[in-house]
């Protein structure tokens, strides 16, 4: 109870900051909205907008009063678009949460066999692989590989369509994301691996006869799984930033495409909605992670 108390007040401190921070840019949404459609922007004009959109209300009442309805489910309307924003970002969130889970879970999937064999054979094949891919996805960028790869299966090889929603580009986007954090991922569970292997239990469990990758295997596991799930946590905040380069990269319409686009209009709304989102996010995480830890270590509290 204690815990979720906490979220709560994290989300709310939160929300308070961002609507402060976001309130404050130095732009009229009613008057950039009346440029965008060739509508001369009168005093009268933007003051009838802005009373419209709420904008006239003292900064902090009107904070309260965009909680109290963020709260029920009023999200409010985006200013460029005119539509309700809670619609426009539940029909456009499935495609990021596919995006961010997908690429997360495939890392971290694939993390476990790469990071064992390069633990049970240092200086091996998976080890030398393991440290290449780290160094390599440490040293560029996503996006630049992004656009390596549609140079490379768009242009090139006519394979695949660029942009767009395609099973094609979601999955190139998917394993561009899992790649990153895979090879985060693999090291830290091949140290996990490494570190398990000199404790006491394992020099009993290869004393009964185990090889070493049996005792690894066996014995090793709970020990570097804990560690991969303490990597995991952090590379989610990771995954959310490589999910919105690849939306805006492939031109996928996910939330964070949106949000770039409401960007420039200064769409107080959506960029408030996509903030308490993302945290929102982050936290659900941090407590899956928390559950399966306090699993996997009973001896934490």
């Amino acid at each position: 109870m204690g815990s979720v108390l906490r979220s709560v007040a994290l989300l709310v401190a939160l929300s308070a900051a961002t609507f402060l921070v976001i309130s404050s840019l130095p732009a009229d949404p009613a008057m950039d909205a009346l440029r965008a459609w060739n509508i001369s922007a009168t005093p009268e004009a933007v003051d009838a907008l802005r009373h419209q959109w709420g904008l006239d209300v003292p900064l902090i009442p009107r904070y309260f009063l965009w909680l109290g309805r963020f709260i029920v489910g009023d999200w409010g309307a985006s200013f460029r678009t005119g539509e309700p924003v809670r619609q426009e970002v539940l029909s456009r969130l499935p495609l990021s949460l596919c995006l961010g889970f997908g690429g997360l879970a495939l890392a971290v999937a694939g993390a476990v066999p790469l990071g064992f064999f390069a633990a049970h054979r240092p200086g091996g094949v998976a080890d030398l692989l393991s440290r290449g891919l780290a160094v390599l996805m440490q040293a560029v960028p996503s996006f630049f590989l992004g656009l390596l790869a549609i140079w490379a299966l768009s242009v090139k090889l006519h394979v695949m369509r660029p942009f767009g929603a395609t099973p094609a580009s979601l999955t190139l986007a998917t394993t561009l994301i899992a790649t990153h954090s895979l090879a985060v991922l693999a090291r830290v569970y091949r140290r996990g691996l490494i570190n398990a292997s000199t404790m006491p239990f394992m020099r009993t469990a290869r004393a009964k006869g185990l090889s070493e990758g049996q005792a690894l295997w066996r014995h090793g596991q709970r020990h570097a799984l804990l560690a991969l799930l303490s990597a995991a946590r952090s590379e989610a905040a990771w995954v959310v930033g490589a999910s919105a380069t690849m939306e805006v990269l492939f031109g996928l319409p996910g939330i964070s495409q949106f949000l770039v686009d409401s960007v420039a209009a200064r769409d107080y709304f959506v960029l408030q909605a996509y903030v308490m989102i993302v945290a929102a996010w982050l936290l659900l995480l941090n407590a899956a992670v928390a559950k399966l830890v306090a699993y996997l270590d009973p001896r934490l509290p």
